[in-house]
């Protein structure tokens, strides 16, 4: 795919997406735009299971209005995906054409196996996973998959999702004990015929789609919990039979003010709850993990990177490409600076040991500590701040994510203090003295590039008793500036790390 922009339309059996992607000048990826339709296809079906024409004219109509925003966008390709409203309708063919007739679009009718795969290229793009149950319920259909390695190892995709099983199991949204107990012998006996669902008991069950979303938000407004996103939410088990069971008791228009569940799924979060209780279970998983992204994210992965969709390395790709978006450092520059730090947390990690994973927080933070500029220069660390919280940082957990920001924007132990305090609940004891230690070491490393320019060839970094020795080896320069920086830290970096740093002419 050459061209800057792509539009991604996905037909659901609930709703009817649109999302635009954009590659900016500097090889960032972003969205741009978006828009939802709730269209409810899969419980517009006649007797004899074809789509009505209302419910067709109704999508032409959606279509044409997504064509227009990407036209409105010069998006230079449209990707548009069909599932299981469509693809379990007896007229699809004739569906397909008449879409394509009226719209000008060409539209993939992806098969269930396939649209389990393309959730799984987005899933994998977003999170730091080896081995887990992948479970997406949507409105006609519902895909099921065990992976290791990060690859497929089984799929099974079940003709039934909240909407169809809402048709069919509840009245008007409302569902008694024996509609439930219907619904829960059906999926039951679904599962029965794929005994592979066990294979991997006491894995975690990442749930994508659009119940599993809702699901989040419920538990996200039920704990309270002080992190904004729900992508990468770890989610006890228990709490999908919890909530399926205050839901159900719940008339309709007092499930439609529950605390996290939007109105438009009202009718429909139960059933949807139901199934993925039962697929919990059944798979004797350990927990759940919500995943923001899922089938629309495979799409464009694998539009855009046609060879080799599935990302080696997930925070690398989320870290450059944030980086990306706020290119407000030259590049040499922010490198060089990432270089130094790791050199000098290695160099300390024999004094002060850190944990394993700590490694990804500073360089992390090495590389985006400068992207607040791009909103102002002046206290740009505290927008730093903000912008690492409020974007998608995939590969690392809700508190590594308040870790990173914290290194990345650390200025004064009082201001961390601040920064950190509404999410005090998610942070281990020891983190916020990670952080300042990590938070002054990077400081340091940006003392020790100040110019801005390749100055610091090479660094020697030996430490004794109570002094971080500090000796280049090879420079094109008198490091002057760069004496004045570490002399003006000492005493901080001093304070956090019980060494004083001394930076020897060249």
């Amino acid at each position: 795919m050459k061209e800057q922009r792509i539009g991604i339309i996905d037909i659901g059996s609930n709703s009817i997406r649109l999302v635009i992607y954009e590659r900016t000048v500097h090889g960032a990826h972003r969205v741009i735009d978006g828009a939802k339709r709730a269209a409810r296809l899969s419980q517009q079906v006649d007797d004899k299971g074809n789509l009505t024409a209302s419910a067709i004219g109704q999508l032409i109509d959606i279509l044409n209005h997504f064509r227009l925003l990407c036209n409105l966008h010069h998006t230079g390709f449209i990707r548009a995906v069909a599932t299981a409203a469509i693809r379990n309708a007896a007229n699809s063919h004739e569906v397909l054409a008449r879409l394509e007739e009226e719209t000008g679009l060409v539209i993939e009718l992806l098969s269930g196996l396939k649209e389990a795969e393309y959730g799984f290229l987005g899933t994998m793009n977003s999170l730091d996973i080896e081995d887990g149950y992948l479970v997406d319920i949507g409105g006609g259909s519902s895909e099921f998959s065990l992976f290791r390695g990060r690859k497929l190892i089984r799929t099974v995709s079940f003709p039934f999702g909240c909407v169809s099983l809402a048709k069919r199991f509840t009245n008007g949204g409302q569902m008694d004990k024996d509609q439930m107990q219907a619904l829960e012998a059906m999926v039951a006996k679904a599962i029965a015929s794929e005994p592979w669902m066990k294979e991997g008991a006491g894995l975690p069950l990442v749930a994508v789609g659009g119940t599993a979303r809702a699901f989040g938000k419920l538990v996200h407004a039920r704990q309270r919990y002080p992190f904004a996103q729900t992508h990468n939410y770890a989610v006890e088990g228990r709490m999908a039979g919890e909530l399926l069971e205050v839901l159900r008791q719940l008339p309709l228009d007092k499930r439609g003010k529950f605390p996290g569940l939007s109105k438009d799924r009202a009718d429909v979060i139960v059933p949807g709850l139901a199934v993925l209780n039962a697929i919990f279970k059944a798979s004797m998983a350990s927990s759940f993990l919500i995943c923001g992204s899922g089938l629309r994210d495979g799409l464009f992965f694998s539009s855009r990177f046609e060879g080799q969709p599935l990302l080696p390395n997930v925070l690398e790709y989320s870290v450059s490409n944030l980086a990306a978006l706020h290119p407000e450092a030259p590049q040499a520059y922010i490198q060089q600076v990432k270089q130094t730090a790791m050199q000098l947390m290695r160099e300390l990690d024999s004094v002060f040991p850190f944990p394993g994973r700590a490694y990804r927080w500073l360089e992390a933070a090495a590389i985006l500590h400068r992207i607040g500029a791009s909103i102002d220069y002046y206290r740009y660390e505290g927008h730093t701040f903000y912008l690492i919280i409020n974007s998608s940082l995939n590969g690392l957990s809700h508190r590594e994510i308040i870790i990173t920001a914290g290194i990345a924007s650390f200025k004064t132990k009082k201001k961390l203090r601040q920064q950190t305090l509404p999410y005090e609940s998610l942070l281990e004891p020891d983190d916020f003295q990670h952080m300042i230690r990590l938070g002054t070491l990077l400081q340091l490393a940006i003392a020790l590039n100040r110019s801005e320019t390749p100055t610091l060839k090479q660094l020697s970094v030996r430490v004794d008793e109570h002094t971080l020795h500090l000796q280049p080896l090879v420079g094109t320069g008198p490091l002057t500036v760069e004496h004045q920086e570490v002399e003006a830290l000492a005493e901080d970096f001093s304070k956090a790390w019980g060494l004083l740093p001394v930076l020897y002419p060249c």
